[in-house]
């Protein structure tokens, strides 16, 4: 069975966009300090709260750089993910359109991300703050999507898709910016065709699917910030669009490869092995999600609630 997504759920996605977008060939150097690569390396090791505090000195080191800010909203999303997360249509995916104790914080976060990086352009028009000003606001709309915030939603969504349009006219190697375009022209050549209609009425520019999968993979050959946010993304379109199962499991898997204790990268590796009817390896996959250490209770409980019912699922019959 293909998964009914709503219409505007897709907006989601089709600015869930830039989150520190990784880039393509000849990236451009954004000085990335060793507290930032350390930050993510916890991030997407699973130790949310352990990346938080490192995100939080970078706001401390430098108050009037986004950089900081935008790795704690960040972090503060992949818990919103996971408390969002539910098993639905034989898929575990992030469904709950219910506000959250972390959404004010999070939306905080990223609208401070793109003020100061309009202050810093209002100086000196740059492509790296260009690219924090499209990261701010696409991560507005990733959220507000999320819980079917619909206008809100689509009016980031197109100012994301102009500031990164606008970092590459000032710097094509600034490669970070594909992965916002890439998301962007993926998900809205895949909306429906009413939503098509609605998105000519509200003024949001067309995409191209085949384009956005390109720039994804110059993305994840090439990021700088998130290569790993850009093959988390192109896994789960591969699922959820594409049903291209083959080579999404393959995206996932460098994802366990690298990080084999994230239990978010091991469900969605489970989930789409187990759609491939590769079950030995999906229970292995959801088992290890279970176990892998949390340092936050809630997140602990929600991931081991997902596993078990993946678990369950694969001793009865699935239905496409």
């Amino acid at each position: 069975m293909r998964i009914p997504i709503l219409h505007f759920r897709v907006l989601l996605f089709l600015t869930a966009a830039v989150l520190l977008a990784p880039g393509g060939a000849q990236a451009s150097q954004l000085n990335i300090p060793p507290d930032a690569i350390e930050e993510m390396r916890l991030l997407y090791s699973g130790k949310i709260d352990q990346a938080i505090p490192l995100a939080r000195k970078l706001e401390a080191d430098r108050p009037e750089h986004p950089l900081g800010y935008l790795l704690e909203a960040n972090a503060l999303w992949w818990k919103i993910y996971c408390t969002s997360a539910e098993r639905k249509y034989n898929t575990v995916d992030a469904w709950s359109h219910v506000r959250g104790p972390e959404d004010d914080a999070y939306f905080a976060l990223v609208d401070k991300v793109a003020r100061l990086a309009e202050a810093a352009i209002a100086k000196s028009d740059t492509a790296e703050m260009e690219l924090y000003v499209g990261t701010g606001y696409a991560m507005r709309a990733r959220l507000a999507a999320l819980r079917y915030e619909k206008m809100p939603a689509a009016r980031a969504g197109v100012e994301a898709r102009k500031h990164l349009l606008r970092c590459l006219e000032l710097d094509p190697n600034m490669a970070d910016a594909y992965t916002g375009l890439g998301l962007y022209n993926y998900y809205v050549d895949t909306l429906s065709a009413i939503a098509k209609v609605l998105r000519f009425f509200m003024g949001i520019p067309g995409g191209n699917k085949g384009v956005g999968l390109h720039q994804l993979e110059m993305a994840v050959a090439k990021g700088e910030l998130t290569q790993t946010e850009a093959r988390y993304y192109m896994a789960e379109n591969l699922r959820n669009y594409d049903r291209d199962y083959a080579q999404a499991v393959e995206a996932a898997a460098r994802l366990t490869s690298e990080f084999p204790e994230n239990p978010l990268f091991l469900l969605l590796a489970g989930d789409i092995a187990a759609k491939l009817g590769l079950n030995d390896e999906a229970a292995a996959r959801f088992h290890a999600a279970a176990a892998a250490p949390m340092d936050d209770h809630a997140y602990a409980e929600q991931v081991q609630k997902l596993a078990g019912e993946a678990l369950a699922a694969l001793s009865v019959p699935q239905k496409n």
